[in-house]
């Protein structure tokens, strides 16, 4: 398997680097078997596919776990490339007519406007076994994406803090005098906090989106009164998880991954998924790309149930099929987002609204964090 490197510096926060410093924390010893059953004919193929990945122990993991048993059961090779993001190359190949790759990672932001010029070829469901059809929701099965991983930014909290009662939302997030302690907030997105805020003014779930200028004002009040106690904005991703176990956090934001990989290291962090703010990413098969058959295999042959579970612990974020969660290890299964009792708590990220123009041609996730970054310089 070899690897094409290729590098772009993102506007805030590295996603490759959150992602890959999760896995590595996160990564459990999981090898999905290959067998027979998975070399079914319609899998089986010569060649290769050329895959879009993030690099890091996030690559390492998903070789691991799904690229080396996938060429084992179906005679495919995979070549993964690298990059932060994959959107600018994508849009690149797809205007100069020369689409070198297969399948790539869409953030679901980027999703709306590169499907309507017709970037992806539709997904050929007719390969997925009958098992991750029923455990994936027909939610995250579109027609020509599939989500392929969820990432989620939650609160966490120094159980050393809070032995007996820790906090249980984010309206305990604000409240200081029942639980005291120094708070953290990321700076680089507003909408995060924003949300966050909004939760805690007592907004249900369901009204979060969109977030119109009367939302947005009231966040920001609400933002108001925490602000003195968030002793530091931070803006890496590995920050918030760190600065609990040092105990310069009592809570703060954090990024679900970060936060379960302490878990697993034995950090004394603790989560709540009760309002957490969840970003998607879709798998696509590339129109254009030069293996797009072999792609169509191996996007079914990672949603496969006891693939999926090796895809969550290489990589440390889960896929959409929830019957992988009878293959995760028991002490990882009641952390991950897809378990259905934490699964009814986050609120997903509206990202076509964000991604849609307004009268003035700037997106709707530009004026948030405009208003955000004139709030954080007050």
């Amino acid at each position: 398997m070899t690897k094409r490197a290729s590098e772009e510096c993102p506007r805030a926060v590295s996603r490759r680097s959150v992602l890959q410093s999760a896995a590595a924390l996160l990564s459990v010893p999981f090898v999905a078997k290959a067998t027979a059953a998975f070399a079914q004919e319609k899998l089986a193929g010569s060649g290769e596919v050329v895959v879009f990945s993030y690099g890091g122990s996030f690559t390492e993991g998903i070789r691991k776990q799904v690229y080396e048993p996938f060429t084992k059961a179906t005679g495919i090779s995979v070549v993964d490339v690298i990059a932060d993001f994959s959107e600018p190359q994508v849009r690149a190949m797809s205007q100069a007519g020369r689409v070198d790759w297969d399948t790539a990672f869409i953030q679901a932001y980027n999703y709306p406007a590169m499907h309507e010029v017709g970037m992806f070829l539709p997904i050929d469901y007719s390969l997925w076994d009958e098992e991750s059809l029923q455990g994936t929701p027909k939610t995250a099965r579109h027609d020509d994406m599939v989500v392929g991983l969820q990432t989620a930014t939650l609160l966490a909290y120094d159980q050393r803090s809070f032995p007996k009662d820790g906090p249980k939302n984010w309206a305990d997030f604000w409240d200081v005098k029942t639980f005291p302690g120094p708070r953290g907030l990321d700076a680089p997105l507003g909408k995060r906090s924003i949300l966050f805020a909004l939760i805690a003014d007592g907004l249900a779930h369901d009204d979060i989106w969109p977030l119109t200028d009367d939302k947005i004002d009231r966040a920001l009040k609400k933002l108001d009164q925490i602000k003195p106690q968030v002793a530091k904005w931070w803006t890496a991703g590995g920050e918030p998880a760190q600065k609990l176990i040092n105990r310069e956090y009592a809570m703060a934001s954090c990024y679900d991954g970060r936060a379960i990989a302490a878990i697993q290291q034995g950090g004394p962090v603790r989560i709540v998924w009760e309002g957490a703010y969840m970003n998607q990413n879709y798998w696509t098969v590339l129109k254009g790309g030069p293996n797009s058959k072999n792609a169509q295999k191996l996007i079914a042959f990672v949603n496969r149930a006891q693939i999926a579970a090796g895809f969550t612990q290489g990589t440390g974020y889960p896929g959409p099929n929830t019957n992988q969660l009878k293959y995760l290890p028991a002490e990882l299964n009641p952390l991950v987002s897809i378990n259905p009792q934490n699964a009814t708590k986050y609120v997903l990220e509206d990202s076509s609204w964000l991604a849609a123009k307004r009268a003035d041609g700037k997106t709707n996730a530009d004026h948030v964090q405009e208003r955000w970054l004139a709030w954080r310089t007050q």
